[in-house]
């Protein structure tokens, strides 16, 4: 048998093993899961690199050590079943373990100091065994190290670093190029295997400790790129302190830590045992402290509470004696200390699943979790659109703190595998950078709404968020979901979120296809609802058509779950854009914010409504609230200068504007409206440069064009407005009634605005027409009764 062109394996036998996927790869070569057809289980099998073993005597040593390493006997070590060759292919055959490696596991950051004990004891255990029996692992790294679902340690591969090399020992030359290009085995290396001298159980000792340094700091404690400089650094260089990195490390596991990384093999531990000895004594204090911390009115009666007292100063005190001060403190005193957190970030979840066509998942996840929080009405949750852009940057944990102005950071990752998904989140103290709190989930895809409530509430704990009875209800509601209609929302949200006609066409097409699945799933309702709101917003369906099917599928989604906060807001804007019903409209945005606080789309148009309805200070209140929630959207703050163009405070208007402008330069919106802006100042040749820079920028052609139409009327320039005006009405895109009555205005012809108001009206029910009332460019309409007539239908009389 040989391997096709794409080097794939997949569905193909080895001896009596079928392969099903390829599930890693590395320098030792590529893993497979697959089935044992004799013994009827899954196994995992390790096909080697090509030409390893070159001739039939070094397999059969290969087959004979291999069996002994299978011998090998332990909770914490991944046994190896079977050695075969097949058509010139070499693979072990080992026990296939569920879960991930902890490489995955820190893709999201260190793990709580608990956590860290609880893996190292039992990687200690692990390579005691192996001593014992006279076998080194020589390779140890996290991408050797895999946690099951359960939390309980395997090591794999051991021995295989030494099974695959010659017998005679390769030089230090051979090990710097093959292992640091490789599997990044070269950071792991200890001092003595660089100089190429004899290795023996304090080599995985070394190895251990740096594996104990990135679980705590998510760093290697040497960071040179290149292969010599780094084995220069590992040689010579002593590492930073862990301590210095995190701040919340007790000093024993710090002790530890160094002693596992002491250049000398003689200053290290001598034995995996007392390594492991060591890291369950920093666990039994670990459990020490967190007991002195329970409060003393948990003990019934003064007589125990002096007791428990006198106990606890016996034990306080001695720690104080033999820890360090500083650290000590912040052990014992350092959650008391805490601010209470009322602003949060949670940056985009990290895709772990290796499948890029997987975003859509770990996107839906991040959206998912902000909705939740969201639900805390004491709590600012930064919305989607501003942390979405911080996908895939390295900046630092302070720095965007300080941008999106919040007290604290959730950053995470998931992972999804079948129908199996696990999202691993950690709570970073911003300003700080600090870990407070990190943790684990596991769930089937049907319980994922589960799974999204434990970890919000928990982080709802952590940063003492005061949460309602009626919060605490609806975070506790969850239930299961249909995978098939969950999967297609998901893939919904996320074309929606493209903001492109392609992406809504497909968004849309989800959407029908998770109600179809499942006609009872709200969110699909709430999702549909958005999507033809907003496609009429890009002039792809004609209002007539997008607001009645918006309103069914808004009421659909609000019958199916009232509780559901973006459902009312879609509702809100339907009603208040084609309905002007301004009233139900306001209660759909006040049940809304009610429902999720830090929903920035319902305080972002209701700020519309409001300044619709001549309520300028309100206004004023919801945009500069959706901006908080949003600091970093142009959109948004691009909302808030208008608000204050409808109250007429146009130097606020335009300073807002600079300011979307620092955001994004080449934003056209902000152009546009620092152009009306000088319009009103009458300073029309800057008005028009400006909408002339808004068309530079991929602003709106029409709307742009149209403005610059009004800026030469009010400018005296007649035959120039008309012309204009005559130009767009013969081109390809459609001009709005409203539009074109803007012109006219301009240019004093009552009648004709007053005409093209009307159809605007009573024919397009164009949105723009519900700011009437407060759109400067009518004011000389004002004291018409046809006028007037229109504000009365419009409900915007008084």
């Amino acid at each position: 048998m040989t391997i096709d062109p794409a080097g794939s394996l997949i569905g193909r036998a080895l001896n009596h093993y079928r392969i099903a996927e390829k599930i890693g790869a590395g320098g030792m070569g590529e893993v497979y899961l697959a089935r044992d057809y004799r013994l009827e289980r899954n196994v995992a099998i390790k096909v080697l690199p090509a030409g390893t073993l070159a001739d039939d005597a070094a397999r059969k040593r290969f087959r004979k050590e291999a069996m002994a390493l299978s011998r090998l006997n332990h909770p914490s070590i991944a046994t190896i079943y079977d050695f075969g060759s097949e058509d010139g292919l070499d693979f072990l055959v080992m026990e296939y373990i569920a879960g991930s490696t902890l490489t995955d596991r820190l893709a999201a950051g260190p793990l709580p100091e608990r956590e860290i004990l609880e893996l190292g004891v039992q990687i200690a255990a692990a390579l005691e065994e192996a001593h014992e029996h006279g076998v080194v692992h020589r390779d140890l790294k996290p991408g050797n190290i895999r946690v099951t679902p359960k939390g309980n340690v395997k090591v794999l591969d051991f021995g295989l670093a030494k099974l695959l090399q010659p017998e005679n020992e390769v030089s230090t030359i051979d090990l710097l190029s093959t292992h640091a290009t490789g599997g990044g085995t070269l950071p792991y290396m200890s001092p003595e295997q660089l100089r190429g001298a004899p290795v023996d159980v304090r080599s995985d000792i070394y190895a251990a400790g740096v594996v104990l340094y990135e679980m705590t700091t998510r760093r290697r404690p040497f960071q040179e790129r290149t292969a010599v400089a780094l084995a220069d650094e590992i040689l010579h260089r002593v590492p930073p302190r862990p301590g210095r990195l995190r701040h919340d490390l007790s000093p024993r596991l710090e002790e530890v830590i160094l002693k596992c990384l002491e250049k000398d093999p003689e200053k290290r531990y001598r034995s995996a045992k007392e390594l492991g000895v060591d890291l369950l004594r920093s666990r039994a204090a670990i459990t020490e402290v967190d007991s002195l911390s329970v409060p003393l009115e948990r003990f019934q009666g003064k007589k125990v509470a002096k007791i428990v007292a006198i106990v606890a100063l016996l034990i306080f005190v001695p720690l104080v004696a033999i820890l360090s001060m500083r650290d000590l403190r912040e052990r014992l005193f350092g959650r008391a200390k805490q601010t209470r957190i009322d602003s949060l970030a949670v940056l985009p979840l990290s895709n772990l699943s290796g499948d890029p066509t997987q975003e859509y998942f770990s996107d839906g996840m991040t959206e998912a979790l902000i909705a939740d929080l969201s639900r805390i009405g004491a709590l600012r949750v930064i919305s989607r659109t501003s942390v979405m852009q911080y996908k895939g940057t390295k900046k630092p944990m302070p720095q965007i703190a300080q941008e999106l102005k919040v007290g604290a950071l959730v950053e995470g990752s998931v992972q999804r595998s079948g129908d199996k998904v696990r999202i691993t989140a950690e709570l970073i103290d911003g300003l700080a950078d600090r870990h407070l709190w990190g943790q684990t989930y596991e769930s089937t895809l049907g319980d994922v709404l589960v799974l999204q409530s434990d970890v919000t509430r928990a982080i709802a704990r952590e940063i003492k968020a005061v949460v309602t009875t009626d919060e605490q209800a609806r975070l506790a509601k969850t239930h299961s979901v249909n995978v098939e209609a969950n999967e297609a929302y998901l893939k919904g949200r996320f074309f929606w979120n493209k903001r492109t006609p392609e992406g809504f066409n497909n968004a849309l097409d989800f959407f029908q296809q998770a109600i179809k699945i499942d006609p009872t799933y709200a969110p699909a309702y709430a999702g549909l609802a958005d999507s033809y709101t907003l496609m009429q917003d890009y002039g792809l369906i004609p209002p007539n058509e997008a607001y009645p099917r918006a309103r069914a599928a808004a009421v659909k989604a609000v019958e199916l779950d009232e509780t559901l906060a973006e459902a009312h807001t879609s509702l809100a804007a339907v009603m208040e854009d084609y309905f002007w019903d301004w009233s139900g409209a306001e209660k759909e945005y006040q049940r809304a914010i009610e429902l999720n606080p830090s929903y920035e789309t319902s305080h972002q148009w209701y700020a519309a409504l409001l300044s619709t309805l001549g309520r300028h200070q309100e206004a004023f209140v919801e945009a500069e609230r959706a901006r908080d929630l949003a600091p970093l959207s142009p959109r948004i703050n691009i909302d808030v200068a208008w608000a204050y163009y409808w109250a007429r405070r146009y130097d606020d208007a335009k300073a807002q504007s600079l300011k979307t402008l620092e955001l994004d330069s080449q934003f056209a919106p902000a152009y546009t409206l620092l152009g009306w802006i000088a319009v009103r100042k009458h300073l029309y040749e800057e008005a028009i440069a400006e909408f002339q820079k808004a068309l530079g920028f991929s602003g709106d052609r029409t709307a742009n064009q149209v403005a610059i139409a009004y800026a030469r009327a009010m400018a005296g320039e007649r035959i120039k407005a008309l012309r204009t005006l005559d130009e767009l009405q013969a081109g390809s895109q459609s001009v709005a009634s409203y539009q074109i009555a803007v012109v006219f205005a301009g240019l004093g012809e009552k009648e004709k605005a007053l005409a093209s108001l009307e159809r605007a009206c009573y024919g397009e029910h164009d949105k723009w027409i519900g700011f009437l009332k407060i759109d400067p460019s009518f004011e000389i309409l004002s004291s018409e009764p046809r006028f007037n007539g229109l504000l009365h239908r419009l409900n915007l009389q008084g």
